[in-house]
């Protein structure tokens, strides 16, 4: 799906020129002359890049921004000002922002601003959608497959995981082989950076585990 551009400004020349500006370069574009027109058309719009207007009547592009963090976390947003508000701008880049430009910027820096911030996005879309996937993979796990899980990651041997979990060591290798294979990983460091990725298991209790062997 080709993203979308989405310009943000109340100033209808410069919205105009714009929308003309990027479309001729092969872009998709929506256009709204306010934030909270576009907060209002947010759940049916299509995912992209915001050009985002700082000052506007209603709420200001800060604040469109802080919302955009909640509603839409992945669309990276360029700010754009006719005043040059340097203090806007950093708390602008704070709070996430692709990029802070001057409407008065050259179309070739626009455009560039434009393509890196789609590459952003690009690459955040699909970390995210790996992520999900790694999370779906961890809650397959059955409840013994995610106890030996959790002792695999803490750097526990079989024979301590065995103990730990009342089973025998050849179940225990068993549960292990499933884990890997569910998970598609082939090494124990594997299994560790997946769960580094997909944060702590949900688990009641954390099971008696012995000291490790001398």
């Amino acid at each position: 799906m080709m993203p979308v551009i989405h310009i943000v400004d109340d100033d209808r020349s410069y919205r105009t020129a714009t929308a003309r500006l990027l479309t001729a370069y092969g872009l998709k574009v929506d256009v709204y002359e306010s934030g909270d027109a576009f907060l209002a058309c947010l759940p049916n719009c299509e995912p992209g890049c915001v050009l985002l207007d700082l000052q506007m009547p209603g709420q200001s592009g800060l604040e469109i921004q802080q919302k955009l963090g909640k509603l839409a976390p992945l669309w990276p947003v360029v700010f754009l000002t006719g005043e040059g508000d340097i203090k806007a701008g950093v708390d602008a880049m704070k709070a996430g922002a692709a990029d802070f430009l001057e409407k008065s910027t050259s179309s070739a820096v626009l455009i560039e601003t434009i393509e890196r911030a789609l590459v952003q996005h690009e690459r955040q879309r699909a970390d995210h959608e790996r992520l999900q996937e790694q999370r779906r993979l961890v809650s397959s796990l059955s409840v013994r497959e995610a106890d030996v899980f959790a002792l695999v990651i803490r750097g526990l041997l079989n024979k301590q995981i065995a103990y730990a979990l009342g089973i025998s060591e050849r179940t225990v290798k068993v549960h292990r082989h499933r884990v890997m294979e569910k998970l598609g990983v082939r090494s124990v460091a594997e299994v560790v950076s997946l769960a580094a990725s997909v944060g702590p298991l949900e688990r009641p209790s954390e099971p008696n585990v012995p000291p490790p062997s001398p």
